[in-house]
């Protein structure tokens, strides 16, 4: 029975090379994203690729659209093998505007958008009795960040999630991942100016995410230089300092 994979955000970054990744292994993809156009390319290439793909013009902070859309991929012929909760959204908080929606936007696409995409799968995955889930976090979930409390905060959320639903569902072999990235080259890292220490292509960062989940790793943090540089200034640095360093 071929199998299926799950990816919202797949219209660029993270989320379309893990659809090209899984394409050359034959997969069936479902691709969720708001353009459609976008979506459009992407499955073109994985079908070029050797897999097969169904695109979804998907907002995942609509939970009726995220229930309706992820239905109908579970209803398409094959076993549904992993999902991967990819789309996200960063942007600094805008603290002095007075204004609360930008930090609202965050929140809702980087938790509430985790929460519509996991929660119609878990059904399906407890009556098979395996499953693999992938929600991307990052190193930025370890610290709230001056100026970026939303994104860290948010990532934080999503981790911790992961956490609770791995105790909740171990007994039926379903797995969740949460993979903490330091820079990975996509859209919105590219177009950012500030210093973007051990950096990597977005290729690379796809083998690595998909090797972790296939060994079903509770926490991913990578790259290694992020993990052993950067994470004990994240996490142990005393706030004169991390307002010294601008984290």
């Amino acid at each position: 029975m071929k199998k299926k994979v799950f990816i919202t955000g797949a219209s660029s970054g993270i989320g379309e090379f893990l659809a090209y990744a899984y394409a050359k292994k034959g997969y069936f993809i479902g691709l969720a994203a708001r353009r459609e156009d976008k979506l459009v390319q992407v499955a073109s290439k994985c079908f070029e690729l050797g897999g097969e793909a169904k695109c979804y013009s998907l907002d995942v902070t609509n939970s009726e659209s995220c229930k309706n859309d992820i239905e109908d991929f579970i209803s398409l012929p094959g076993d549904v093998d992993t999902v991967y909760a990819n789309a996200g959204v960063g942007a600094p908080d805008q603290l002095s505007t007075g204004d609360s929606s930008a930090m609202n936007k965050i929140l809702l696409i980087n938790i509430i958008g985790v929460t519509n995409t996991v929660l119609p799968f878990i059904p399906y995955f407890k009556a098979n009795k395996r499953g693999k889930i992938a929600v991307i976090s990052s190193i930025a979930s370890f610290r709230g960040l001056a100026h970026h409390s939303a994104y860290s905060g948010s990532k934080a959320a999503v981790r911790n999630f992961c956490q609770g639903w791995n105790n909740a569902l171990h007994k039926y072999n379903i797995s969740f991942s949460a993979i903490c990235p330091g820079f990975v080259s996509s859209e919105m890292t590219d177009n950012q100016k500030n210093p973007q220490p051990f950096k990597i292509s977005t290729s690379i960062a796809v083998d690595k995410i998909i090797r972790a989940v296939e060994k079903r790793k509770k926490v991913f943090i990578f790259p290694w230089q992020a993990k052993i540089f950067i994470m004990p200034m994240i996490k142990w640095a005393p706030n004169w300092l991390a307002r010294l360093l601008k984290i």
